[in-house]
């Protein structure tokens, strides 16, 4: 199924639409179906409007647009938030790994060399 792209007055008519129905109880699942689009695309769209910095379709249009910040510290910032969040999943990830070949190692040593049972026949 090929989707469709939804130009930003749109979303935003959408997204409205969404609150007025949220405001009257409606589930996620009727929302999304009520506006046209899947509960992800619902999702993302909410959080692509409370996203601080701009955010592009594929054809490379703004599609919305949070603070009045020049792109360039925009971009330079969070270029830097980006390089600190990965070195700190680098660091959880290398943890669990090695956490996890503890693990491993305990498990081998507690089995010990098991014995083979002797086939029936």
């Amino acid at each position: 199924m090929v989707g469709r792209r939804h130009d930003s007055r749109e979303i935003s008519d959408k997204l409205a639409q969404a609150d007025q129905l949220a405001a009257k109880g409606k589930t996620q699942r009727e929302i999304s179906k009520a506006l046209g689009v899947s509960i992800m695309t619902y999702h993302r769209w909410k959080k692509m409007l409370k996203s601080p910095e701009p955010v592009m379709d594929g054809a490379g249009n703004e599609i919305s647009s949070g603070l009045s910040v020049p792109r360039e510290a925009s971009t330079e910032d969070t270029i830097k938030r980006l390089e600190v969040e990965n070195a700190q999943l680098r660091r959880l990830v290398t943890d669990m790994l090695l956490e996890k070949l503890k693990y491993e190692e305990e498990l081998r040593a507690r089995q010990g060399p098991r014995l083979r049972r002797p086939e029936k026949g």
